[in-house]
């Protein structure tokens, strides 16, 4: 009989979300009239911009023309969406790309899982605690996690803690890892790292001979002016960093699927002899054997994103989601609750009441008030005590959740008891 990756059996029952998932089901088919509001997942809610959308109608129609049909693309990307990326999203900040270090696909998600596939299994992994939870278990599928302890950790893991005390920002790693991980702004807490807090890392990279995978999946929701939209805005990051970037959250792509990621041709590893060997040309490599390309069609409408158009119709959008974010923000507050983010990042990291753990104030919420949001325990260990609320529900839901919690009561009152 075939044998199994026994890895895999060392993942915990389930994936965050579909947990969670699974508990708004049975809450649903026990009260059906529930009028349940999800402020949980980070999936958007508005609709594809009109630029987009056009760009796909014509795209589809293309597709109807034996000089249109597209069948097989480039597994990179095509070049009329490599060039759009470059111009806008780089050359416009002072960044040099080559189109050869961009390659398209059909989700950050998927890229970041699948990145670790270039590194030796005993490669040593450093987390930020809390984290995405795709990093952690695509390295448990791959062996490189080790077991997992009852703390919560992975006994092979370097964990960086993001806590209050901290103000959610990492310290640089005691041990010296491989590969270090960084999302900002940040999923789950929000938060962002400045200019030169971020130019630390990328000087500790550096002298290490460690590689950062830069998750940068919200950059289009930062507001504050010292925050880095790129980690190649930075000195030295073409030679450290790999950047991951989504057109998910940004405009509204859930659905569409496209991404891309950039791998600079300096960016190196060591074979066990040690020869240097760029990631480039391995990546480009792993992409044509596995992969064969996002759809001509979505690409099309991704190019339409950086239109003039396009643009204008993103921001709105971003700033409707950024709206709702303040309301969440000011909505907690005057329930005095002690909440984080929500004004770089779409998202808000709240501390659960008293000694409530996470999964215990989902339960509470959804229960009680109808709410749903994300346990932050299922972000790791140092997410427990804390919880997730997305601005990317509507207006009109994201009121009426603010308005549930404002009428339970000051925070200090919330108990069970309360409801």
């Amino acid at each position: 009989m075939v044998h199994l990756n026994e890895n895999y059996l060392k993942l915990p029952g389930s994936y965050l979300f579909a947990e969670i998932a699974h508990r708004i089901a049975a809450f649903r088919e026990a009260n059906p009239d529930a009028d349940i509001i999800r402020l949980g997942i980070g999936d958007v809610t508005r609709p594809l911009p009109p630029a987009v959308l056009a760009a796909l109608h014509r795209a589809v129609e293309e597709q109807a023309t034996e000089d249109g049909f597209r069948g097989y693309g480039p597994e990179r990307g095509y070049s009329f969406l490599v060039s759009a990326i470059i111009t806008n999203d780089f050359e416009s900040r002072g960044i040099h790309l080559d189109e050869d270090e961009v390659f398209v696909s059909d989700g950050a998600k998927c890229d970041v899982a699948n990145f670790q596939e270039l590194f030796a299994e005993d490669c040593i992994i450093a987390v930020t605690d809390p984290v995405y939870p795709v990093y952690v278990d695509s390295n448990v599928m791959a062996g490189r996690a080790g077991f997992l302890q009852d703390n919560g950790m992975w006994s092979r893991l370097v964990y960086l803690p993001c806590t209050a005390e901290n103000g959610f920002r990492p310290s640089l790693p005691e041990q010296r890892p491989d590969i270090i991980y960084l999302c900002f702004p940040n999923n789950p807490t929000g938060t962002a790292l400045t200019r030169s807090q971020l130019q630390l890392w990328v000087d500790y990279a550096r002298e290490q001979e460690c590689l950062i995978l830069f998750d940068a999946a919200y950059e289009a929701f930062i507001t504050e002016p010292d925050i880095p939209h790129s980690i190649y805005e930075l000195d030295g990051a073409r030679e450290v960093a790999v950047e991951f970037r989504s057109y998910s959250k940004t405009a509204g792509f859930t659905g569409l699927r496209c991404a891309y990621v950039v791998v600079p041709k300096e960016v190196q590893a060591r074979t066990a002899d040690g020869t240097r060997h760029s990631l480039n040309p391995l990546w480009n490599r792993r992409q044509t054997t596995k992969y064969n390309g996002c759809p001509y069609i979505v690409q099309r409408a991704a190019e339409a994103v950086y239109s003039p158009e396009g643009k204008r119709e993103v921001r709105e959008s971003i700033a409707c989601y950024m709206e709702n974010a303040a309301i969440i923000r000011k909505g907690l507050t005057e329930a005095g609750i002690s909440c984080y983010g929500g004004v770089n990042s779409p998202y808000i990291w709240l501390k659960t009441p008293g000694e409530m753990d996470s999964w215990s104030f989902f339960d509470l919420l959804l229960s009680r008030l109808h709410i749903v949001g994300t346990p932050g325990v299922g972000f790791g260990p140092s997410g427990e005590g804390y919880f997730r609320l997305t601005a990317f529900g509507s207006r009109d839901n994201t009121l009426s959740a603010m308005q549930r919690i404002r009428n339970a009561g000051h925070w200090s009152e919330w108990t069970s008891q309360r409801f």
